[in-house]
């Protein structure tokens, strides 16, 4: 493993926070925890810890010892100086002297002796930090380290590799009952430069910031040494199917199969979003014939379940032919996980002076062998956690297994540290939005409609997957708003079902599409050239079949209904002057969207559509909206704002409108009117 101490970005470090106050000792604390940080082999979302024992002063002016360590819900990679609470360090060494202290009671002495009220919860490793002398201390995760210690004989052989370098420290659970052991074992071993927490991590400790950063690098590369450098399979392979499906025809039946719970009476679905991973090593994991031993032993680190629940999902691999019948077999496996893992809640449960309360049973890794492994959370974000928490657990347990057996913690040790209070709290308890966990599909993205659209749609909480011809206009929306961006022109059904394709593989599916791009041709409809009206009708007819059809066969595939809306204007039931190639498929468009509520509805699929009208900078260009003022003798404003309310229509209106129909469950086949009041273009 790279040291990457620079002494030109440590001062840099430095200078910059020095110039808000910043002592050097903390600016180096976050410079070596970032370089800690942004090494995904030492640390992973959240993960592991660090801390500086500095003196800073307190209201009064007095200047007061302090233990400044990484707060609750900051992450090492881009941590900054308030992710590192300062706490008063002297009434935490006074514990030392206690036999026991409860969590309730460390979480209280902790908060109560920071010297900033409103600072985040300190690390639950805070007491083992405090008890330790050095000045700088630094815990990771490490893959390497984690793969000699979760084995049989982790013990033995990390007491053969590090010597008198590094002492070893038997698994206890995080805490203060950790802290003390871990204190009495460095006492044990004044010398150390180190300890390492079998089945649980590594630290390092010195009196600098580069000093204690290198002994971290250094006992982690003795850790890699050890395991050696072999890149051959470690897994004999299972028997796989001669060709396997797609992770885009897989991932709406698995995303589909995990959304079984339920909100309220109205029956809508909380589905899952789905982040797919694949290369060679997850292959040789996911293939193994071994699979359903060595994937299911547990965590490869304790902190690691509250993520991805203590196992993974294992399904069989899923060959190109009778998806349906793979379905079934999936149906099952998921009946069987969530049977094991409310035996194993059953099982710890009883006997606990203070019962939990079972969390949900849904995995949030699922194996495929095969094709590769998702995470599963409730968002991308989350998502991509449990992937990422996964492509670690690949690699730790390959390397285990190349040298040995790979073994986890036991299932009531994993029991303490899932339903542990102050291990939930990291993940935080918020009322989700509205639209989380869902995935919305907008057309026509980079114009004024489709872009306000996006935004609305994120806002409540959906993922988005932004579509346009200007591909890097979708592009710059999906980067605003953190969704997904493509370029494809909607006309072609082949770039259409390649877009959804992609829209599978990046969330798992789709609920929720916003048919939106179009482009109003104009003439004189006994005059115009039939190619003038071939193309308005593949723009604003068929590429509304294109995009609905699509999302109809993904949807079904989940089998958790969806909601498919239209945007069909006025033109469709009031026709304009010259505006006949731009309403005719309007038109139809209309009546498609009535065809799909009729066609798909018992497959629980709505299908709404939008008519509005004289929308600001919406398919009405600036330049027309002034030729019709003129023409009517009045001004701008005045022309967008004639209807019966006398306010112009925003794209943000329109927006508002596809909101509110995807948030209608019992409504399909609607037609929902934003033009401010124009009686010609009411529904009759």
């Amino acid at each position: 493993m790279e040291n990457l101490w620079s002494d030109t970005e440590a001062e840099a470090t430095v200078a910059r926070y020095g110039g808000h106050g910043i002592g050097r000792d903390v600016a180096l604390r976050v410079y070596t925890t970032r370089l800690l940080g942004g090494e995904p082999r030492l640390v992973l979302h959240g993960g592991g810890n660090t801390s500086v024992k500095t003196s800073m002063a307190d209201l009064l002016g007095d200047e007061t010892e302090v233990l400044c360590v990484k707060g609750s819900g900051w992450d090492m990679g881009d941590i900054e100086p308030a992710g590192l609470p300062a706490v008063r360090l002297e009434p935490l060494r006074r514990l030392r002297a206690l036999d026991a202290l409860g969590d309730e009671d460390m979480v209280n002495v902790q908060r109560s002796n920071l010297l900033d009220s409103t600072a985040p919860n300190p690390s639950v490793e805070t007491l083992l930090h405090a008890f330790l002398p050095h000045a700088y201390i630094d815990h990771t995760h490490a893959n390497a380290v984690l793969a000699l210690t979760d084995q049989p004989d982790g013990e033995a052989i990390c007491a053969e590799l590090y010597g008198s370098r590094a002492a070893l420290v038997p698994y206890i659970m995080p805490g203060f009952a950790l802290a003390k052991k871990a204190q009495e074992v460095y006492q044990a071993n004044p010398e150390c430069e180190g300890l390492i927490l079998l089945k649980h991590g590594i630290f390092s400790f010195a009196e600098d910031a580069e000093d204690a950063y290198g002994r971290m690098i250094d006992l982690v590369t003795l850790a890699e040494d050890r395991l050696g450098t072999g890149t051959g399979r470690v897994f004999a392979s299972a028997e796989l199917p001669g060709s396997v499906a797609a992770p885009e025809a897989v991932a709406p039946i698995l995303r589909g199969l995990t959304s079984l719970r339920f909100d309220g009476a109205d029956g809508r679905r909380r589905p899952m979003i789905l982040e797919f991973r694949t290369n060679a090593a997850i292959r040789d994991y996911v293939d193994g014939a071994e699979l359903g031993r060595y994937s299911q032993i547990g965590p490869v680190t304790p902190d690691h379940a509250i993520r991805t629940k203590p196992w993974p999902m294992v399904v069989p691999p899923p060959g190109t032919e009778g998806l349906d019948v793979w379905a079934d077999t999936v149906r099952e496996a998921l009946a069987a996980y969530r049977v094991g893992y409310q035996a194993y809640f059953e099982r710890h449960n009883d006997g606990q002076q203070t019962p939990r309360t079972a969390l949900d049973g849904m995995p949030r890794v699922v194996l495929v062998p095969g094709l590769g492994l998702f995470g599963l959370g409730n968002s991308a974000k989350t998502a991509k956690v449990a992937a990422d928490l996964a492509e670690t657990t690949v690699e730790v347990i390959s390397a285990a297994e190349r040298i040995g057996r790979y073994e986890s913690i036991g299932d009531a040790d994993m029991f303490d540290i899932e339903y542990w209070s102050l291990e939930q709290a990291k993940l935080g308890r918020t009322e989700e939005p509205r639209l989380a966990r869902h995935v919305a599909v907008i057309t026509g993205a980079a114009g004024a409609i489709g872009a306000a659209t996006a935004k609305a749609f994120r806002a409540e909480g959906a993922e988005v997957a932004v579509l346009d011809r200007d591909a890097d206009g979708a592009a710059r929306v999906a980067q605003q708003l953190g969704g997904l961006g493509l370029g494809c022109d909607v006309t072609k059904a082949d770039n259409v079902e390649k877009a959804f394709d992609q829209v599978c593989r990046q969330f798992g599916g789709v609920d929720i599409v916003v048919s939106n791009a179009g482009g109003a041709w104009q003439g004189r409809i006994g005059e115009v050239a039939d190619s003038v009206l071939r193309e308005s009708f593949e723009v604003n007819f068929f590429a509304h079949q294109n995009t609905a059809r699509a999302a109809v066969n993904v949807m079904r595939a989940q089998g958790t209904g969806g909601v498919l809306l239209f945007n069909a204007s006025k033109q469709a039931v009031n026709p304009g002057r010259n505006f006949g190639p731009y309403g005719l498929p309007k038109a139809a468009t209309l009546f498609l969207s009535r065809q799909y509520a009729v066609d798909y509805g018992a497959d629980g699929i709505r299908s709404n559509a939008v008519n509005a009208d004289r929308v600001r900078s919406g398919l009405m260009t600036e330049t027309m909206i002034s030729e019709r003022a003129k023409a009517r003798g009045i001004s701008e404003r005045d022309y967008m704002a004639g209807n019966l309310l006398h306010r112009e229509v925003l794209a943000a209106d329109v927006a508002k409108a596809f909101i509110d129909l995807a948030l209608s469950p019992k409504t399909t086949g609607a037609v929902l009117t934003v033009d401010g009041g124009n009686v010609a273009a009411a529904m009759r």
